[in-house]
């Protein structure tokens, strides 16, 4: 019902409804606004949340895969190395490089790591810290 009819309705014809009725029509009217959008976006994050799990599901298999393929390319790399030199020569040479790159990759997430932290929003929380001091000037400024 919206505030035309309630006001025709609710006086019997011109006479109006109150300005209290008004308040409690708007309150009402907007608070089912509130729980519909809520009911809404809770459906939309719920189908999301089911396409995101597929598509992590795949992801995941996707690594699982290619962790396979590294392992595989590694032994093809032995298996060449040994045309050449001795196996164990060649499976020595090929463990000092894939741990020479885990080292490597370590020190960087350790320093990528450092740089994040503190994990804190802090882009976030001055947002809301701004929006505060804005109803805080407008409610000042009201008083007034």
């Amino acid at each position: 019902m919206d505030v035309v009819t309630a006001s025709t309705s609710a006086g019997g014809g011109s006479t109006g409804a109150s300005t209290a009725e008004l308040v409690n029509q708007a309150a009402a009217q907007i608070s089912t606004l509130v729980r519909d959008e809520l009911t809404l976006a809770k459906l939309e994050l719920t189908e999301k949340g089911k396409r995101a799990g597929v598509g992590g599901g795949l992801f995941g298999a996707a690594g699982v895969l290619a962790l396979y393929g590294v392992g595989l390319l590694l032994t093809l790399v032995v298996v060449a190395l040994d045309l050449v030199w001795p196996l164990w020569v060649a499976v020595l040479v090929v463990m000092v490089v894939v741990f020479a790159a885990a080292g490597i990759a370590a020190l960087l997430g350790r320093n990528k790591l450092k740089a994040a932290a503190p994990p804190l929003p802090s882009d976030a929380i001055a947002g809301v810290e701004a929006d505060v001091m804005t109803v805080k000037n407008a409610a000042r400024e009201g008083r007034r």
